[in-house]
Parts: C-alpha cells; structure tokens; sequence
C-alpha cells in the first residue's frame, strides 16, 4: 500500500511505461493487449462517424418518404441495437474470454455496414432497410462494454484515469478520421460507380460504410492474434481473472472485502445517460440544422459538418490530455463538473435571438402576393427542376417566426461542445470503474454502456421530434433544463462518488 501511495506523485503515462508489475512479460503482454482494445475503441468510434453526417442525405435521396422525424429514429437505431447487446456481450466477457464476444460482435458490425451499402437496392421501403442496418451496427458495437471492462480490469487505480482518457483519446481520433474520411469520399459524388457483377453501387453514402467493413475485419485480426486475458487489483498485483485460459502470471486472490455503493452505481449511470443523451441530440441536430440555417446542399452540409467534427474530434485529443494532468491535480468530481458547465454554456450560445430570418426553401411559391397562375408556373418550374431546393423547409411553421442562427453562433458552441463532452464522458465512466472496484465489471460496465445507448436512442428522437414541430428555441432550452439537472444531481451526490477502495479505506484518497 505504501509503494501506490508513494506513486501518486508519479507523472508517467501507463501508457507507454508501468511501475507495478514484476513480471516483465506479463507487463508487456498486458499492455499489448490494452493497446488492442483501444485500437478496437478507435475502429468502433471511426465506424459509427464515418457514415453520420451522410446518413440524412443519403436517407432523401434513396427514400422521399423520409422526413427529419425518421431521421431521429435511424439514428437511433445504432444506439438502440447497441442498448440490447451490451448487457449480453459483458455478461458474455464475465464468463469467457473477452476474445469471443469481440470476434462476435465485430462480424456482426462488418456484416451490417456491407447491408448499409446496399440499403439503396430494394424497390420500395427503403428507408426500413436503413433503419435495420443501423440497427444491427449499433449491436455490433456493443463490445464497447466489453472494452471498457477489460481496460477497466487490466489496470490498477493509478492507472485507471489515464488509460481511461488514453481510450477516449483513441476513441476521439476515430471521431476525427471518421467525418474527414466521409468529407474525403464525397468527392466520388452522389452518382459515382456502379458494380454490375456484385449490382453493388460506390458512391459517397456507400463507399464510407464499406470502408468501415473493411476496419472490422483488421480488427477481428488483431483480436485474434495479440490480445490475451489479463486483470490486475487495485493495486496492480496480477490476479487470475474469471474467465482465465492458460498463460503464465502471478495468482492472488480476488476476494475483497466490502460491497459497491450501488446508489452511486446508479447515480453515474443516469449522469452518464444525461452526458450521451446531450452529445447525440448535438450529433443529431447539426446536418439539419446546418442545411436549414445556412441553406447548404446536401453535399455541402455531408462536407462541411464532416470537416467541422473532425475538428472538434482534433479538439477533444488536446481535451483528454489535459484531463489527465488536471484530474491529478483537482480530482475527477470537479472535472465532471467543469465540463457540466461548459456544455450548458455551448447549448445556451445556440439559442435563436436578433432579427435576422432563415431562407425559405420555396418562398416564391409560398408567397400568396403572386396570382395563382405564377405560383402554379413556379411550383412547376421547382418539380423540374434540377437544383436542390436549400433553405428553411416552410413546412417546419417555426421557419418564419424563429430568429436564424448565425455561422459564428454554430462554430462558438461546436467549440464548447467540443471541450465539455470528452471531459464529462471521461470522467463518467472512469469514475464508475472506481466505484465498482476490482470486482468484475463487464455487467456493470454493461450496463452503463446500455445507459448510453438509451441516451443515443431517445437522443436523436426526442430532438428530432421538439426540432420539426418547434423549432431549435425549445430544443436547445430543453437541453439547457436538462445539463442544470445532471449539475444539480452531480452537486447533491458529490460526497458518493468516490473509489471502491477509498470507500472502504484500503487506499487514502
């Protein structure tokens, strides 16, 4: 206990260096393994960011049916598949090895994305195909629990934060190469390339997804080949986990005394449900409300809004890096909370205001001061005509009574979004593997991996719905109301969330 307490002032990243183990080849079989589950961290955010901010485009073109309403619903379909499998996949991890769940899930991903870039081949209802495939890729992606428990398990206290903010930083890349790789294959365009012999067809909304398959199956690979079961305490003593196959390490008991606080279990499962909630009405929102306030084409918001999350994937490396130094300073608590803030600041900076009116698509034909036959002239002209309509749709009646957004407003809250979101998302979830403790996380990590596939189910629904019938005014105070709650909650349960083993005084905080 003395030698982790002597530690603490220790500013190595366990990344790259460790001062626990004894065995040399256990160490670094151990962090080999680590590293693959953030490159399997990495491919995961890199397959889901691919194909955002495409998936609104791509669902007009192949289904005119669609509206932004059932835009919240394929959206959340990801989250909503990956709210099933979660649970399953880390009770799955509790009992066997991490490797069977992972190779599942990831053929189970590579499969789905394959179905997304044919969901354009069927005659009719195609918006449904979009809906399944999403569906099964977001189920796919449920070995995010089965991640975070193995990082959780193979680490000890100290070096749980920063490798839990080296994982979010990996995670942030694949949201950076994500979007730029979709900005980058939109210049293949709408019409592309078809391939008669497979009747597959390459273009900007295919060819992302099936690039994302072809991530899955090196991931698959590496899975297979380098990663091997460890777990270590709190203190860093190699344990023999569960779900053990045969390797050489030291074996301690795994026994420990004490239960887990189970009303700060579920006090960060809702935190982390309201965090994930907030970030997917944010991911939701952006292409539509871009290509409304704006008036940018369905080319130009795929491009524009790729290069903008890119940026702020960019942004949210430098955020995790300074996370690790700043929670060794002040704590994990007061970083969740400083992110809190600077969330509700950013959504509040999007508020409409001024006198300033959005562009309406169509206006000439909604504008009741032209006689009959040039409004019947012009709505001919427009179903003819070759140029996408942009602008405020007038069927959204909130179009022309609500102040526009400014370009400067959308960036300024795009920043703070950027800064406060991988802050609290890191801080969440490390602190709920501190709460747990060094007892078996995959169906608690589970869980909470279910929890934030709710908030990115009911995300992009409830703001798709608030958004087509009221307009961004109510939707950004609604979130505004709900980040007040997650700080309040945070406040009142602040003395709770802390270490499983700070809990029970096996190690001083």
């Amino acid at each position: 206990m003395s030698r982790l307490l002597e530690s603490e002032s220790d500013e190595s990243t366990p990344l790259l260096t460790g001062d626990v183990d004894s065995d040399d080849a256990a160490y670094k079989s151990r962090w080999r393994s680590i590293r693959v589950m953030y490159f399997t961290m990495f491919l995961s955010s890199v397959g889901f960011t691919i194909v955002i901010t495409s998936i609104w485009p791509f669902l007009q073109r192949i289904d005119t049916t669609a509206d932004a309403s059932f835009l919240g619903w394929v959206v959340a379909a990801y989250s909503l598949g990956q709210m099933v499998a979660s649970p399953l996949f880390g009770l799955w991890s509790n009992h066997r090895p991490r490797r069977e769940p992972l190779v599942c899930s990831i053929f189970i991903n590579v499969s789905a994305n394959i179905y997304y870039a044919y969901v354009n081949l069927p005659s009719s209802e195609n918006k449904y195909h979009m809906l399944m495939a999403r569906a099964f890729v977001g189920f796919g992606a449920g070995n995010v629990a089965v991640v975070r428990s193995y990082v959780a398990g193979a680490t000890s206290l100290k070096e749980r934060t920063s490798a839990m903010a080296n994982m979010s930083a990996c995670q942030a890349l694949g949201f950076i190469l994500g979007p730029a790789l979709q900005a980058g294959l939109s210049v293949i365009g709408e019409t592309g390339w078809t391939l008669e012999l497979i009747r597959l067809q390459l273009n900007m909304y295919t060819a992302p997804a099936l690039l994302a398959a072809c991530f899955g199956i090196i991931n698959i690979l590496l899975v297979i080949l380098v990663l091997r079961e460890h777990r270590v305490d709190d203190h860093g003593k190699q344990i023999r986990a569960i779900n053990y196959i045969a390797e050489e390490r030291v074996s301690v008991s795994l026994d420990v005394e004490g239960d887990i606080d189970q009303v700060a279990v579920v006090t960060s499962n809702a935190l982390f449900f309201i965090i994930l909630f907030i970030f997917a009405v944010f991911e939701t929102i952006a292409t539509p409300l871009s290509m409304d306030m704006f008036a940018w084409t369905r080319k130009q918001a795929v491009l524009y809004n790729g290069i903008i999350l890119a940026c702020i994937g960019f942004e949210s490396i430098l955020v995790f890096l300074a996370v690790k130094v700043i929670s060794k300073r002040f704590g994990d608590r007061p970083v969740l909370m400083g992110g809190l803030i600077v969330i509700f600041c950013g959504f509040f900076i999007l508020l409409p205001w001024g006198n300033t009116y959005p562009k309406i698509q169509w206006a000439d034909i909604h504008n009741n001061s032209h006689p009959p036959q040039q409004v019947i002239a012009a709505a001919m002209l427009a179903s003819n005509s070759s140029v996408e309509p942009t602008g405020c749709p007038a069927d959204q009646a909130w179009c022309l009574y609500t102040p526009a957004i400014h370009l400067a407003q959308y960036l300024t809250s795009d920043f703070l979004i950027g800064v406060g979101y991988p802050a609290c998302n890191v801080m969440s979830y490390t602190l709920y593997s501190k709460i747990l403790g060094p007892k078996p996380q995959g169906v608690y990590m589970g869980w909470l991996t279910a929890s934030g596939s709710g908030a990115r189910t009911l995300g992009p629904v409830f703001v798709s719905q608030v958004y087509t019938l009221l307009g961004p005014r109510w939707a950004f105070s609604l979130i505004c109301g709900i980040v007040t709650v997650a700080t309040l909650l945070l406040a009142g349960m602040y003395r709770r969330l802390v270490a499983f083993s700070v809990r029970h005084g096996i190690i001083q905080e």
